[in-house]
């Protein structure tokens, strides 16, 4: 879900800027996650954002996610997988996101996990490559600043690539 339907990076960075009156931006995270770039002294104000009780509430949805998953369900029963597991306090508020964006995915096709590698499943679109090496079906690695230097698997972009991938 994060990273790929939901843009938490971007709220991670403004909350984050926002407290220490900084502008880290996107493109100089470039093979880094946003912890390997701010200092070991700072980490608790990046695990507070993601704690706080309307981080998940307030992420931008991820551009097309909505109309291309809405597409695949006529072709593909699709599952929503988030690492929930990795912040607890997560569950309510990706719950409610995913009702008001994504409405149209039912509630039992939601999996909160932590190790996404327990999915039976044929795809797994994420932009996580350690859940993606642990996953038995084909991986897909969603373009995050992140992973840009991750090899070895399919890459996607943006949700129009998805399209192309899946629907073309």
């Amino acid at each position: 879900m994060d990273e790929v339907m939901a843009d938490a990076l971007g709220e991670h960075i403004v909350r984050y800027n926002r407290h220490f009156g900084e502008r880290i931006t996107r493109e100089e995270l470039h093979g880094k996650w946003l912890w390997e770039v701010v200092s070991t002294d700072r980490h608790d104000v990046l695990e507070a954002c993601l704690r706080s009780d309307d981080f998940f509430d307030v992420l931008e949805v991820m551009p097309e996610s909505q109309r291309v998953i809405g597409r695949l369900q006529q072709n593909y029963e699709v599952f929503i997988a988030t690492a929930a597991m990795e912040v607890p306090t997560s569950f309510q508020a990706k719950y409610r996101w995913l009702g008001k964006y994504f409405p149209f995915i039912p509630a039992s096709h939601i999996v909160y996990c932590g190790d996404k590698s327990i999915l039976r499943a044929d795809y797994l679109i994420d932009d996580n490559p350690r859940q993606l090496r642990r996953f038995s079906g084909e991986g897909i690695l969603y373009s995050s600043p992140h992973n840009i230097n991750v090899n070895g698997f399919k890459r996607v972009n943006d949700w129009l690539d998805v399209e192309r991938l899946f629907l073309a």
